[in-house]
């Protein structure tokens, strides 16, 4: 059986994505497939400063203009769905932040085969454990979980060698018209948005496999 390719445009700094990453996982479990997933950049708050002050209810009422009664609500709600998946979000604790840096960190780590690692590390990290994935010295501690090397990391982080490689995601992401994330694209020929059922996810896959 021939292996599928997924590539995945999300942010850090995106709830739905992590719930999506859960329930497409959910979807592989109920497969024999063979996948080989990769990571695209994509930033939802470019203008956001690396060390934003205030809350996450705080930079929401600003962004998107939304009351803040209304903004509580909507990250209870998306709270329930994510415990749903496993996961436990704490937007109390969460440390809004600029995500270019932690893109770069998961371009150097694809380099080193641990792309995938470093996401669910961020993505925790992020969301469960309000940890500032913005700075430097944290996505070292962070990338260091996951076996990626301190100083080639920093290296890599300090001189900027991958930002091209996030730019370059972001310029194809406009390319293919994605305007919101998670986005999948199954065998570069199947596309979902959202953070889907795994029933969808599921479909996605056999319409790929078919298609090879």
């Amino acid at each position: 059986m021939a292996s599928i390719k997924i590539d995945i445009w999300s942010d850090i700094a995106c709830p739905w994505c992590f719930i999506g990453k859960r329930r497409l996982e959910a979807a592989l479990a109920q497969t024999d497939h063979e996948v080989e997933i990769e990571y695209h950049s994509f930033e939802l708050a470019p203008d956001t400063p690396t060390d934003f002050e205030g809350s996450e209810v705080d930079f929401l009422v600003k962004h998107k203009g939304m009351p803040a009664e209304q903004v509580h609500q909507m990250l209870d709600q998306v709270t329930q769905i994510a415990a749903d998946e496993g996961l436990k979000y704490d937007f109390s604790a969460l440390q809004h932040t600029n995500t270019r840096k932690a893109h770069e960190a998961l371009h150097f780590a694809k380099s080193h085969g641990l792309q995938g690692e470093l996401k669910e590390r961020l993505l925790s990290a992020y969301f469960e454990q309000g940890r500032h994935v913005g700075r430097i010295d944290e996505l070292i501690e962070l990338g260091t979980e996951v076996g990626l090397d301190t100083g080639e990391l920093r290296a890599a982080l300090e001189d900027g060698r991958f930002s091209e490689d996030v730019t370059a995601d972001i310029d194809r992401a406009r390319e293919m018209g994605i305007s919101g994330v998670p986005f999948f694209v199954f065998e570069g020929r199947v596309g979902v948005a959202g953070a889907q059922p795994p029933s969808v996810f599921a479909d996605a896959i056999a319409r790929a496999s078919s298609a090879q």
